[in-house]
């Protein structure tokens, strides 16, 4: 059965010993697939993610006419095996422009922005097309470095948005072009993974390059990644669906020091995913009775410091020892969701103090009395259900609407938060129908399809 439209988490009364393993990243899944189809000979990609976001581009490969085939990973359900037969740049299929290829992208950021660049290396028009919240997400800065390279990109509203038609005109050596990341480091990245094969030369303008942890990520995949040869390449764990549990460590943890004693997160040492630095922020402080954050920390930033990680902090930050600014927040407000309001609107219905100022919010400690459940809008927002399923571990009445909104990224994360120790948190999750618990949610019930 698939998950009902409202659950409540049920508080954990007690500590719990967990080990908990994470799906690969879906931000390394879908650059490497994409590197993979530009590469000549097979790949194969060992514990990517499969995902809604993966998923998509997946099939928008096969469409594309790539080989690619998955197997199951024995150690996690939401992992695959994905095999890519590269063609070593070229790309076999496309449309008209009386009809062109349909490529449907849903709500997946990663794949309509590095599918609008890398079906410009192909020869012939395709249609690139998602649902209604993507249709609203930024595109004009990569729309108008695709044009300076030569290609031709119609937006059919208008708008520089989704939907859009791309005709490929295959490599283009020594065109130039300049890409604003202001909105997105995705404009970048999805320029730099088809860069080799197009022969393009890019300029980076406004944010520092350097500073951006997403594009740095793809810098790195681009060294790893040969085009010319056929590798075996890993897919670390994602750090952003571990801090989830990494944050119901500090909540259920008897004292902060035991925290990470208390729910371990199997992720590997060195990772080049921003978010890694999660535990930075949490790992010493004051402790008062439930998670301190660390007290000379005044200021976190989702430019430099976190990715969507920071939205994980926010919430944590009801329970910590000082107010904190989380600041540069303005992309989470054109990402699945508008998320700064989301966030606020949300925490503020369970009586935590949050403050809203330009592209700041500002979260005050609150004492566990203070705070109360609510019925939780997730606004089809993956990080939104995980992030309140968390507060959920230990405010009583937190109840989460649309919770299979989290296979974008994390399907089996409800059945990871019920299963028992060690390899779950052993939380009670009850589907709700008129005001009511009607069944206490197990198993196959909990995942997200």
């Amino acid at each position: 059965m698939p998950l009902p439209d409202l659950i409540e988490i049920v508080p954990l009364a007690a500590p719990v010993q967990a080990e908990i393993t994470v799906p690969g990243s879906k931000s390394i899944t879908n650059r490497a697939l994409i590197l993979a189809a530009l590469a000549d000979g097979e790949v194969t990609l060992k514990g990517a993610l499969w995902s809604e976001d993966t998923e998509i581009m997946f099939d928008c490969l096969q469409k594309l006419g790539f080989e690619v085939s998955k197997k199951n990973d024995p150690d996690e359900t939401c992992n695959r095996t994905i095999t890519v037969k590269g063609l070593g740049g070229k790309i076999p299929n496309a449309g008209t422009a009386e009809k062109p290829l349909e490529l449907f992208v849903g709500n997946a950021g990663t794949a309509a922005r590095f599918l609008s660049a890398f079906v410009c290396l192909g020869h012939g028009v395709c249609r690139l097309s998602g649902v209604a919240r993507m249709h609203e997400r930024p595109q004009a800065a990569l729309f108008s470095a695709l044009r300076e390279l030569g290609y031709r990109v119609e937006s059919e509203k208008g708008d520089d948005k989704l939907p859009v038609r791309i005709f490929g005109a295959g490599p283009k050596p020594h065109a130039k072009c300049k890409i604003g990341i202001d909105d997105s480091s995705q404009f970048a990245s999805a320029l730099y993974l088809s860069m080799v094969v197009g022969g393009w030369e890019i300029e980076v303008v406004g944010e520092n390059s350097e500073e951006s942890p997403y594009l740095a990520m793809t810098f790195q995949m681009l060294a790893q990644f040969p085009i010319k040869t056929a590798i075996n390449y890993w897919i670390e764990p994602d750090a952003s669906s571990s801090s989830y549990f990494k944050a119901a460590g500090w909540l259920l943890a008897p004292h902060l020091e035991n925290a990470e004693k208390t729910v371990k997160v199997d992720e590997p040492k060195w990772s080049m995913q921003v978010d890694r630095m999660f535990s930075n922020y949490f790992r010493s402080g004051s402790y008062i009775g439930l998670v301190g954050a660390l007290e000379k920390v005044t200021n976190i930033s989702r430019l430099s410091d976190l990715g969507d990680s920071i939205m994980t902090a926010i919430i944590m930050n009801s329970f910590a020892s000082n107010a904190i600014k989380f600041t540069d927040l303005g992309r989470l407000r054109v990402q699945e969701c508008e998320r700064v309001v989301a966030l606020r609107t949300e925490l503020t219905k369970c009586g935590a103090k949050v403050i809203e100022e330009g592209d700041t919010l500002t979260v005050y400690p609150s004492k566990l009395e203070e705070l109360h459940g609510a019925e939780i809008e997730t606004y089809n927002d993956h990080r939104m259900a995980m992030c309140f399923a968390i507060l959920g571990l230990k405010v009583p009445g937190i109840k989460i609407k649309n919770p299979a909104c989290v296979k974008k990224t994390f399907p089996n994360f409800f059945q990871k938060l019920a299963a028992q120790p060690p390899h779950g948190l052993g939380a009670e999750i009850w589907e709700i129908k008129n005001g009511q618990r009607t069944r206490k949610l197990s198993g196959e019930d909990l995942f997200a399809e």
